[in-house]
């Protein structure tokens, strides 16, 4: 390399999961010579499904017309914006101004470090579940801001602990980021948690950005922290057509705010893109308009993969709540006996101990120095060929847990799971 990278990409690594697709594709070039069936990748949570078939007519028809293929107003086409203010109207009973407190984004990742590059300067503090979504510590690095993690636990409802948060050093803090239903827990929302946000955000200064797009998956009642009252003096949130209507390769996303927080967003991203694809923006203003029918089959088939992942988990000991919200399973490695992984051909076997060998986390540490989630993603990984993501990588209190995608079809599942038992019972 003839320059030398910025000093800020030494904050953060390749993507886990970009790694990870490698190493499988790999895995499954040498599966292939082997005359060996490929990888089944429980991992990441792409939906399988198709969108609304009135979102793709409405794609395929604007696509068709001259016109449509310039560049694109920055803040989106005024349809969009009122479908968007519809949307959250009809389903999260909050009224929005479309033309001030809406902007669409290419996707809703992109603003996390959108609002990052808006709002955060060298030092600036945030604060960060964990464990949660690692893009919003890689978005803080990037901006040279300083990361204050939050505990999320099992024994509190994987809510914030209010009252540590409240001992904690808050000075600096300007934003504070939140996810429900949660990713990667799947621990859903509340009127009373999202009353404290507000209540935490006023009363200290910070920015409450609020992740919102698992609020229709396995949820009959979603809800939305602007429904609060005051919740537009400090909180922002963000939405996607990703998850709740299998359009997650359409990057179709938006953030809703007070227009004086839009428009600092929208100054940040008017010189990083040329607006949205007109087609795209239309067949959105289609996928939002559909009713609690098109909700009802999504959830009916999310359910019915959520019993089959149950299985797995069941094969391996794992524990789970089987009514978790979103479109994941997450489990906690058992108690009762620890998973130890041993080499075995160069590939990662594990044993079971006795729970009166000594502590659980004391056996992992004694290991290849891998948490318990990650020796039990490796093993069934290696052995089994199923790939479930290790929970270490959603921070330090997901280091004992693992997850599984639902974006896979039953069949797929039936599969996992007769494999991870075959592997088991051998």
């Amino acid at each position: 390399m003839i320059i030398r990278p910025a000093k800020r990409t030494e904050s953060v690594q390749e993507y886990y999961f970009s790694r990870k697709l490698k190493e499988i594709a790999s895995m499954n070039a040498e599966r292939a010579v082997k005359g060996e069936d490929p990888v089944i990748n429980l991992g990441i949570g792409s939906p399988d499904g198709m969108p609304p078939v009135e979102a793709v007519e409405a794609l395929c028809s604007c696509a068709r017309q001259s016109g449509n293929h310039a560049y694109q107003s920055y803040v989106g086409i005024p349809k969009l914006r009122q479908a968007f203010a519809d949307w959250y109207s009809e389903w999260y009973g909050v009224e929005l101004d479309p033309d001030t407190e809406i902007q669409p984004l290419v996707g809703s990742k992109e603003a996390i470090l959108l609002i990052s590059l808006a709002f955060l300067d060298k030092g600036d503090k945030v604060l960060v579940p964990d464990p949660g979504y690692p893009t919003y510590s890689s978005a803080s690095r990037l901006v040279e801001a300083e990361i204050i993690p939050y505990d999320l636990t099992s024994e509190n409802g994987w809510q914030p602990d209010f009252d540590a948060l409240e001992k904690m050093d808050l000075s600096g803090v300007k934003i504070m980021w939140t996810n429900y239903p949660g990713m990667p827990t799947g621990a859903p929302a509340s009127e009373a948690l999202y009353k404290r946000l507000v209540e935490f955000g006023r009363r200290h200064g910070i920015l409450i950005c609020n992740d919102n797009p698992y609020s229709f998956i396995l949820n009959d009642s979603p809800l939305s922290i602007l429904a609060q009252p005051g919740a537009m003096d400090c909180c922002l949130e963000l939405n996607s057509l990703s998850k709740a209507h299998n359009m997650a390769g359409w990057r179709i996303g938006m953030v809703a705010a007070d227009r004086e927080v839009i428009a600092q967003i929208l100054k940040v991203k008017s010189q990083m893109d040329s607006g949205m694809f007109r087609p795209l923006q239309e067949a959105a203003v289609e996928a939002l308009a559909r009713g609690p029918e098109w909700f009802a089959r999504l959830n009916a088939e999310y359910a019915r993969r959520r019993l089959l992942a149950g299985e797995i988990f069941d094969i391996l000991g794992v524990e789970y709540d089987g009514n978790s919200s979103g479109m994941f399973l997450w489990g906690k490695v058992g108690d009762s006996s620890a998973l130890l992984c041993s080499g075995r051909n160069g590939r990662a076997r594990c044993s079971v101990l006795q729970e009166d060998a000594g502590p659980a986390e004391d056996q992992h540490e004694l290991a290849v120095g891998k948490s318990a989630g990650e020796q039990l993603s490796d093993m069934i990984l290696y052995e089994a060929g199923v790939f479930i993501t290790p929970g270490f990588i959603f921070g330090k209190n997901g280091r004992d847990y693992v997850r599984i995608s639902l974006c896979a079809k039953p069949e797929v599942l039936k599969r996992a799971a007769e494999k991870v038992a075959y592997h088991i019972m051998r």
